[in-house]
């Protein structure tokens, strides 16, 4: 099925006629986390599966109890994951960022999508064909190695944000995060922007709205300081101490 027939089934008020059908030039899988390593004889193929999407804020990509038909990747912009429970209360689960996949697990399963896909700002992404990619899998190594590879780094994020929740507090989730972001390795202090609002940052933490400005606010002793958007790191070395982030890095951006 085309994407387009299907992006208007699922959602005609925001897709219409913003999707945009392109080649697919190979290079901009090296943007992507899950098949950046593959050879460009490799990448060819892949971009013979795959379509350009472009789409506005709101925009809804697939929805959770549909079957999974596409692998996406996501070049620009912002994309939310969330589930709707039975009683309708919808939790939002994930952020994904440039250069990040969603979907895998259901289509590798084939099983129906657990979560709904919305885009929060304007966006392009890449779609795979999933049928198409399963046969490639067979077919090239190199396509089975990176899907294979980017299960198990999904698996091991999902692992390692349930002990989070388990093991950490809010405040300190919060300080593991900013110092991901930070990416600072020699100096004590660094001044970085949070890549999206808070109302996302506090679903991503696990935590309300309430409860992310406390956690803020605990930070403080710290040498964190807020101003909006901008955070300022004053003590790296304090607030690691404090939040104990794990000595193994998550190779996804946060």
């Amino acid at each position: 099925m085309k994407i387009g027939a299907h992006m208007s089934q699922v959602s005609p008020d925001v897709m219409s006629d913003r999707l945009q059908h392109a080649g697919i030039d190979i290079g901009l899988f090296e943007n992507s986390v899950i098949f950046k390593n593959l050879s460009n004889a490799v990448r060819t193929r892949l971009a013979e599966l795959s379509e350009m999407m472009a789409v506005p804020e709101g925009a809804i990509l697939c929805r959770q109890g549909d079957q999974a038909e596409h692998l996406f990747i996501l070049l620009e912009g912002q994309v939310t994951l969330s589930n709707t429970a039975p009683n309708g209360t919808t939790a939002l689960v994930e952020v994904i960022q440039p250069g990040g996949h969603f979907i895998l697990a259901t289509l590798l399963a084939r099983l129906p999508l657990l979560l709904t896909a919305q885009a929060t700002t304007s966006s392009r992404l890449i779609a795979v064909n999933a049928e198409a990619l399963m046969d490639l899998m067979r077919a090239e190594p190199q396509i089975a190695a990176a899907i294979m590879r980017a299960g198990a780094l999904d698996f091991s994020a999902m692992v390692r944000q349930v002990c989070d929740l388990k093991l950490r507090t809010t405040a300190q989730r919060l300080g593991c995060y900013l110092l991901e972001l930070s990416h600072s390795k020699a100096e004590n202090s660094v001044t970085l922007r949070l890549p999206y609002d808070k109302r996302l940052l506090a679903a991503r933490l696990g935590c309300r709205q309430e409860n992310l400005s406390r956690a803020f606010a605990a930070l403080r002793s710290f040498g964190v300081e807020t101003h909006g958007a901008r955070v300022i790191l004053h003590d790296i070395e304090s607030l690691r101490a404090y939040s104990a982030p794990d000595a193994v890095n998550d190779p996804f951006p946060a």
